[in-house]
């Protein structure tokens, strides 16, 4: 893999693409509270992580918690929030369509 930062699921590529979204633009992981490891998707959490699933609290979206498939970049929450879909690292593009999912990961 191109990072040091191990990500868990299922059939995931050097750009932490999953089962569940592979396009080009699917290239992020997320640290998830509850187990402060990285996974792809919720989905994949939910078949292979901790089993207690808990979102983070907007008080700590100061942490690194979204990593970049293409350059391993770490950003932090607020960051990743902000960053119009695109790696302030590499400047490769985020998928857009993860906004719809954020109630997922973060409060």
């Amino acid at each position: 893999m191109s990072h040091h930062q191990q990500v868990k699921g299922i059939n995931v590529d050097a750009e932490t693409r999953c089962i569940h979204y592979h396009s080009s633009i699917d290239r992020i992981a997320i640290k998830f509270f509850c187990c402060q490891e990285y996974f792809p998707c919720f989905e994949c959490h939910e078949a292979v992580g901790c089993g207690k699933h808990d979102v983070w609290p907007t008080d700590r979206f100061q942490e690194k918690a979204i990593l970049c498939g293409t350059c391993g970049h770490e950003l932090t929450i607020a960051e990743y929030l902000t960053c119009d879909s695109t790696c302030p690292g590499c400047s490769s593009l985020f998928n857009p369509g993860c906004s719809l999912h954020t109630h997922l990961y973060f409060k």
